[in-house]
């Protein structure tokens, strides 16, 4: 249980460590960063916030967290946890919120002020398909980890039914069960192999879902081979699993690995924290710099909410 409590921090860790160093960078352009490149934790760029701060990215994620330490998933609680951060400035490094996506508002003010069942929140035209399902979904993948009674085809549902709180299109879908596969795959072996072995199961999987197609890039085994100007590294849910999958594969160390994805520029919190979750099951817990995790704010609050957690699954 020690490991496996390690590996929840190191995901949970690396993903809002990542989201933090991406924050006062975001929507700077690739050029700009490749001149003067994030090296480091800093503050008051883009937003008007000290270093270590996080976006709306780990504060949806610590939200769906904080309803998992029922020890279940509750689609109405996790959407109560979304409303909480949305109204209320709940699961926030300052006390205030910042940086909400279209999507993910649309859907919480269809629960709360629509009334809406939960299952019906989410939007499902093509044109929501940023990644704000895709940038919370690895609580969910780790609490499922657990659940040996569940196959795998029962565990895919609860990811997507996770994913259609916000984002309810069939990519947006299948980029959260990319990812819980690639997860999986590194927290039986945190091995570099391993990554691919998630792909290519995924890739099985989705092959007759007619929105497989839009990972036909991030399936063939060339991916491996594709040069950093051919990476995108914008909001788009298919984009930024490609530039965090990328930065994965192209690193070897955690450091290298999230600075390499913010500096690809653009949407660069989620992009970092996509990439920063996995490579902290890549690369385990004592990989992230402890410089940047004393700077991290509220680390013993998100410290409290895993062990929580993992004492309830």
């Amino acid at each position: 249980m020690k490991d496996f409590n390690n590996t929840v921090k190191a995901v949970i860790f690396g993903h809002a460590v990542a989201d933090a160093l991406g924050v006062p960078v975001e929507f700077c352009d690739r050029d700009e960063l490749d001149e003067n490149p994030v090296t480091d934790m800093t503050g008051f760029g883009t937003y008007p916030y000290p270093e270590g701060c996080w976006s709306d990215d780990t504060s949806m994620s610590l939200g769906t967290l904080e309803s998992l330490t029922l020890g279940m998933v509750n689609y109405d609680d996790i959407m109560i946890n979304f409303g909480k951060w949305y109204y209320k400035d709940e699961f926030t490094p300052t006390g205030e919120m910042f940086d909400v996506g279209n999507t993910c508002s649309y859907a919480i003010d269809n629960y709360f002020v629509n009334k809406k069942p939960v299952n019906l929140c989410g939007l499902d035209n093509e044109q929501s398909n940023g990644n704000g399902s895709l940038m919370r979904i690895h609580p969910v993948a780790l609490y499922l980890y657990t659940r040996k009674n569940l196959s795998t085809e029962e565990k895919i549902e609860i990811i997507h039914s996770v994913s259609a709180l916000t984002h309810a299109h069939e990519r947006s879908k299948i980029a959260c069960g990319i990812y819980a596969f690639v997860l999986w795959e590194l927290m039986d072996n945190p091995v570099r192999e391993s990554i691919l072995n998630g792909l290519n199961k995924a890739k099985e999987y989705y092959k007759s879902y007619p929105e497989s197609d839009k990972y036909s890039k991030l399936f063939n085994k060339t991916f491996i081979l594709t040069k950093r100007s051919d990476i995108s590294s914008s909001g788009y849910v298919v984009a930024t699993l490609e530039a965090a999958v990328y930065c994965l594969l192209h690193s070897k160390s955690y450091e290298e690995c999230v600075l390499s994805a913010v500096n690809l520029g653009d949407d660069t919190d989620t992009v970092g924290a996509i990439a920063g979750g996995l490579a902290g099951a890549l690369y385990g817990l004592d990989s992230i710099p402890e410089k940047w995790l004393t700077a991290l704010k509220k680390k013993e609050y998100i410290d409290d909410m895993c062990e929580r957690a993992v004492k309830a699954w």
